[in-house]
């Protein structure tokens, strides 16, 4: 499996994951919840943080040589 085809199916997974920690956070009123945002923005944002950190990923797409 490619990094492409991987990164369709974990960004919206990231999304789903994100919502349902701040959810939780709203419906406890534990705050720890609310470090949903992290998923969620990088679901929303298309980030990889750790791609960006270790250098280690490589995004281009291989079906469309340039």
């Amino acid at each position: 499996m490619d990094i492409l085809t991987l990164e369709k199916i974990c960004r919206p997974g990231r999304i789903v994951v994100g919502l349902i920690l701040i959810g939780l956070g709203l419906y406890t009123g534990n705050n720890w919840f609310m470090l949903g945002l992290i998923p969620l923005a990088v679901g929303i944002l298309g980030f990889r943080p750790f791609c960006k950190f270790t250098g280690k990923c490589s995004f281009k797409d291989t079906n469309n040589p340039v």
